[in-house]
């Protein structure tokens, strides 16, 4: 099997994958659905109420990070998703219902955003630390990179089918249908082999464990740049479902189909940056950088795009930038941090992106409803190319590397519980394929 799908010699991970790619796409249908009943059938084209519903979806995750990944440290992994994931599908079910018989409100909306959110929280540590216990030490790059793969797979399909089922018969029945893909999810972690796993020891319980993943945090620079940079870029750069939305609609005047069409077409970047980095071997540096310069100057160039189509070709190495950035920072967290602290970075991990995203949600679509849509895009552009250039200053100077050394350099595969020594100790002499 080719090297860019080695995780998948492996069942229980294909059995896991292939779950996850029907949840996924129904996952994206719903996204578009939420976004376009938000936006022009419950109010009249309100970035601010796209924004606050987007908030209370990622929200939860910001204030119950840190607590999900305790659970997901302290107990088995595939028993918490079978719960969250059933939750999430019942999310669907019940907002599907309340479109297709006529009743559905904003409130009742927002309430279904929220209760996502936090079967969500639970959610995430748990999962993104699922994999490695499907998959050994040796494949959990390959792993992460693949399961990017099929979440922008799904990425590119999913904002079009729901696109053209909202113009054909409306968003009720994609919920619908999203409630129904969390079926396939649920069968895949039902018929993994628990033999086959190799679950990290749990963490022993006590009254502080919130506590000592946020001191392992800081003890560890490198991570601590992480958080930031995924922080701000979540909040500024990372909110496209609403950007698009209105530049798509108060922009460019097109319907349905266009807007989910912008999130296909974004796709192929996103799934493009996920299979070249399951051809790398671990994290680099220079990817991670590279990412959010990369992300913030195409944003810019979105921002000014003088026609739809334009707009929508940008899209392209926006969403590879982003998906390079984000695949280094899971890496790196995947590989360098301890077994019995996985969780609780990862959950630090994921509440700081997504309730970045949260935060950053409300505002980027009041810019968007205030000045106009290209003030918003063009914003969430410069505070992420800022952003990426003071990260290369910072990291440049807490190295005796020079720049161009620092910049090929690559993570280190493993790293000892208190052994930071700055913010990244790269190995000048590592090389990864790809």
């Amino acid at each position: 099997m080719s090297a860019t799908f080695r995780a998948l010699q492996n069942p229980n991970y294909r059995l896991w994958a292939s779950g996850a790619l029907v949840s996924n796409i129904g996952t994206w249908m719903q996204r578009v659905a939420q976004d376009w009943l938000v936006l022009t059938v419950l109010t009249d084209h309100s970035g601010t109420a796209v924004g606050i519903t987007t908030a209370l979806q990622f929200l939860p995750m910001l204030l119950l990070g840190p607590y999900a990944g305790v659970l997901a440290d302290r107990h088995r992994k595939r028993v918490i998703l079978l719960w969250t994931q059933s939750a999430m599908g019942l999310c669907g079910l019940v907002v599907g219902l309340l479109v297709v018989t006529g009743a559905a409100q904003l409130w009742q909306v927002y309430a279904a955003a929220l209760c996502l959110g936090l079967a969500s929280a639970i959610d995430g540590p748990a999962r993104q630390a699922f994999v490695s216990e499907l998959v050994g030490q040796d494949d959990i790059a390959n792993a992460v990179s693949l399961n990017s793969a099929s979440f922008n797979t799904a990425r590119l399909t999913g904002p079009a089918i729901a696109g053209v089922l909202i113009a054909w018969a409306g968003t009720g029945p994609v919920f619908l249908l999203n409630a129904a893909s969390f079926a396939a999810v649920l069968i895949s972690l039902a018929r993994i082999r628990t033999a086959g796993l190799a679950p990290a020891p749990p963490a022993v319980r006590s009254k502080h464990q919130v506590a000592e993943g946020l001191g392992y945090v800081r003890r560890r620079p490198d991570l601590v740049l992480i958080l930031v940079l995924v922080g701000i870029l979540g909040a500024f750069g990372m909110n496209f479902p609403i950007t698009n939305a209105l530049m798509s609609t108060a922009e460019f005047g097109m319907g349905p189909g266009e807007f989910g069409l912008l999130g296909s077409i974004m796709a192929v970047g996103t799934l493009a940056g996920a299979l070249l980095a399951a051809r790398r071997s671990g994290p680099r540096l220079r990817f991670l950088l590279g990412g959010a310069l990369g992300l913030g100057f195409f944003t810019l160039v979105g921002s000014v795009s003088p026609s739809f189509w334009l707009y929508a070709a940008v899209l392209v190495p926006a969403g590879l930038a982003s998906m390079t950035f984000l695949n280094s920072c899971n890496t790196s967290i995947q590989l360098s941090v301890e077994p019995q602290f996985r969780g609780r970075v990862l959950a630090l991990y994921l509440a700081t992106l997504q309730g970045g995203t949260a935060l950053g949600a409300p505002l980027m679509g009041w810019l968007g409803s205030t000045f106009g849509a290209r003030w918003s895009v063009a914003a969430g552009g410069a505070v992420v190319l800022l952003t990426g250039l003071l990260a290369v200053i910072v990291v440049v100077r807490s190295s005796r590397l020079t720049m161009r050394q620092q910049l090929l350099a690559s993570f280190p595969r493993r790293r000892a519980v208190h052994g930071g020594s700055g913010v990244v100790s790269p190995s000048p002499g590592e090389s990864s394929p790809g």
